[in-house]
């Protein structure tokens, strides 16, 4: 079964952090042609509009709103119009993160530091603090959290953001004990180098530092955003009804 087939996710309703670009604008996409009525929560008030016009444009259902995920208040009201809005939260995608470029373990100011650590660690929680409780009230959900291949190994040059990616498989696995029998499935997704604005500020206009990505993935490029959201759908469906605290490596070999 296609996870974007249409109907999957019919009269549900998904939530998605990050959803202006990338990964995040992928999923909402995907959540839409299965029939989900779709919020899309960014940062980026423009782009999260856009992406909810792409939405319609293919007859799907959206709302977009101006969310960052470090404010309590920015999250909770974000869910509040959720509820507001569709009635439900069904599946919920904790994509927003951040990057910074790569430096030394030590020389990452403080500054650095919390913002990425806020951000990439602290929104997942902020978004599962407000999640969990609708779902509970409903009597079930599916979330899943983005982490990364920085979640199970380490990578140079990256503690700040290796760190942060860590700590949301940790965050995972424990909250998914937590609700397992709530029916609240929790899971993570551990993308490797995918071709996103994400991936390309860090590369630039450097064709060697582009070479030097794609040569770390075995299979010889970078992934797509739209296989990232086939396994974010699969996890959120009926059809990961045994899938509990999992973090699925989706990287084409890099961390193998």
């Amino acid at each position: 079964m296609a996870m974007d087939e249409q109907g999957v996710f019919a009269g549900k309703t998904a939530f998605v952090t990050g959803g202006a670009s990338g990964i995040g604008r992928a999923t909402a996409l995907a959540f839409a042609r299965a029939g989900a009525s779709v919020v899309v929560a960014d940062v980026s008030e423009q782009g999260a509009q856009e992406t909810a016009r792409l939405i319609e444009e293919i007859g799907g259902q959206a709302l977009a709103v101006r969310c960052d995920v470090t404010r309590a208040e920015d999250v909770k009201a974000a869910l509040d119009k959720t509820i507001e809005t569709f009635g439900r939260l069904d599946a919920a995608f904790n994509n927003a993160g951040i990057e910074h470029r790569p430096m030394a373990a030590a020389d990452i100011s403080e500054t650095d530091w919390d913002r990425i650590t806020s951000v990439n660690l602290r929104g997942v929680f902020l978004c599962m603090k407000y999640e969990i409780p609708l779902m509970l009230k409903q009597g079930g959900g599916a979330i899943v959290n983005t982490s990364s291949g920085a979640g199970i190994k380490g990578f140079r040059g990256g503690a700040a953001y290796v760190a942060s990616k860590h700590g949301v498989i940790g965050l995972t696995r424990s909250a998914a004990l937590d609700y397992a029998a709530q029916n609240i499935r929790i899971n993570a997704v551990c993308p490797g180098i995918i071709g996103t604005p994400m991936i390309e500020r860090l590369i630039g206009s450097a064709d060697a530092v582009r070479e030097h990505l794609i040569a770390q993935e075995p299979v010889g490029r970078m992934g797509r955003p739209e296989e990232i959201a086939n396994a974010v759908l699969w996890l959120c469906s009926d059809a990961a009804s045994f899938v509990i605290g999992h973090a699925m490596v989706i990287d084409g070999g890099q961390t193998v």
